[in-house]
């Protein structure tokens, strides 16, 4: 929970509303996904007085907080959201969860009765500070309009502390709508830390040969530091790999290949069983996504020697350049280079192989790929390797429904570069509202649609919980077919153009289209 500070003096010209917007603007947050209620009326009416806030509507709270988390991982910097209420904030939590694993950045603005109100137990009264605790790092309601700017300083300052984190300021409404509201300034995060000098030598000591194993996450993953990693690995002979989930990773062509620890149990103990000295530079320990009965949740041999050198908060970048000075690895050339995709045509129904191919020609240079393609997409990582230099998201949290909403982020925070979202059929319907607001905001997005008709993924669950005949309900309850969704009429109804395709011939044809049409794009492919 947030410390007080001494705020400043309020002014009577300016309500606490006011001062929220102006203390955002000053701090440095410019971009607000919004789904308002009364309570936040004032602040809505505050974005008229005060220019400089890019307010964006969302038709619901997890397209806001998803929004919120594609734009702090291509941006940099928090956007805020404003939520109505404990419903409000509730409807989000699920891509909160998903922004607080991914090290996202999010300053959350939701609003409460008064406590006049609050007295009263009113319809929408709720513990919003319950509520927001689980899915925040910090979390704080505003007592009176003169400290809601400090409150809103505070706010900033906590969601720029490294990697990134949720911060929830709850704005009574008597506090928005009374004048003594003042100005206030975020201050610096703290400083990312860095290893000491014995974590480092033990590091250092660790990675040598083929034994060995340097496994990267969080921040780790731009290109200068996936590069770095490549001189390392050409040093030493260790295998360099990243978690199965990441915020975001720099790829394509020139840069450095990382493979993705498998999500599939039993992939995955297979890969890792190789290594007896793993190194994390911003990674945590492999364990499954889940509990299978009679299979380890380590993935990692027993007697693997786990060597913790830097967490996903402490400055990855020196970390990584002091190792490989270290390991006097730095004039050498990377290994792992990815060379440019041979120019083909891919062909035949479209499958997880013929699309992975398809996106390996085809997705555009400097694109940003959001990935919810759970089980499509597994063949996905090595046959784009070699595409054009992009941007790959990962679903960090496994709260689904993610990509639509964090590629509205993704295109706001990067309006000059295109954005692909890909994701299953089941994934996009529980953010489907999120079309609407690339069409109102006319966001360079191509939606990939992979319509299996069912939640394939916990089919093979199904097998792998131990349940070997599963029988016709529980089929039932895995299935979208029944009725099947109209993809394209759905998109079009909200603003978006729309195909379908079945081969990977059309899929090329329509993606070239999508990504030279200004404004949104769905296809959805039959499979």
């Amino acid at each position: 929970m947030a410390e007080d500070h001494a705020a400043p003096a309020g002014t009577d010209e300016m309500n606490g509303a006011e001062s929220l917007v102006r203390t955002l603007l000053g701090s440095g947050v410019d971009t607000c996904f919004t789904n308002p209620g009364t309570s936040e009326m004032h602040f809505v009416a505050a974005l008229d007085h005060v220019p400089g806030m890019r307010s964006i509507l969302t038709l619901f709270e997890g397209v806001a907080t998803g929004a919120a988390d594609g734009y702090y991982r291509m941006a940099g910097r928090p956007a805020s959201t404003l939520l109505h209420l404990g419903p409000g904030l509730a409807n989000g939590l699920a891509n909160l969860h998903n922004a607080k694993k991914g090290g996202s950045g999010v300053v959350n603005i939701v609003g409460e009765h008064a406590p006049s109100h609050i007295a009263l137990d009113a319809p929408l009264t709720s513990d919003i500070e319950g509520i927001a605790g689980p899915v925040s790092h910090w979390v704080k309601t505003s007592h009176a309009a003169r400290t809601v700017g400090a409150d809103a300083a505070q706010a900033v300052q906590a969601a720029r502390t490294a990697p990134g984190q949720i911060a929830t300021l709850i704005l009574p409404s008597e506090t928005a709508w009374t004048q003594g509201g003042a100005v206030a300034f975020a201050e610096a995060p703290p400083a990312p830390a860095m290893p000491d000098a014995d974590a480092l030598a033990k590091a250092a000591e660790a990675l040598d040969g083929p034994g060995s194993l340097l496994l990267l996450g969080g921040g780790a993953l731009t290109a200068e530091n996936l590069e770095t990693a490549g001189r390392i690995a050409a040093r030493t002979g260790c295998a360099i790999l990243s978690e199965w989930s990441n915020a975001r990773m720099e790829r394509g062509a020139g840069r450095v290949f990382v493979g993705r620890v498998p999500y599939p149990i039993d992939i995955a103990i297979k890969v890792l069983e190789a290594f007896d000295r793993i190194v994390l530079v911003g990674a945590r320990a492999p364990i499954g996504f889940f509990a299978y009965p009679g299979k380890p949740a380590v993935l990692t041999r027993d007697d693997a020697r786990i060597v913790p050198l830097a967490g996903a908060g402490d400055d990855l970048t020196a970390t990584l350049d002091t190792l490989c000075g270290r390991l006097g690895a730095t004039d050498t050339p990377p290994a792992h280079v990815a060379e440019r995709n041979a120019p083909a045509t891919p062909t035949g129904p479209a499958d997880a192989d013929t699309i992975a191919a398809v996106l390996g020609q085809m997705i555009p240079e400097n694109a940003i790929v959001v990935d919810e393609s759970i089980t499509t997409g597994r063949a996905f990582g090595p046959a784009t390797a070699g595409a054009a230099p992009h941007t790959w998201l990962n679903n960090c949290g496994g709260s689904i429904g993610y990509s639509l909403p964090a590629a509205v982020g993704a295109a706001v925070a990067c309006p000059d570069r295109p954005v692909l979202a890909l994701t299953g059929d089941g994934s996009a319907m529980y953010t489907v509202q999120a079309i609407w607001t690339m069409a109102r905001e006319a966001l360079n997005i191509t939606m990939v649609i992979f319509a299996n008709r069912s939640y394939q993924i916990l089919r093979g669950e199904l097998t792998n919980v131990g349940v070997g005949n599963a029988g016709p309900r529980a089929i039932d309850m895995l299935s979208l077919d029944r009725p099947a969704i109209n993809w394209v009429d759905m998109a079009r109804s909200m603003g978006a153009e729309a195909s379908a395709v079945s081969t990977a011939e059309a899929l090329s044809e329509a993606l070239a289209a999508g990504f030279a049409t200004p404004g949104p794009v769905l296809i959805e492919v039959e499979m």
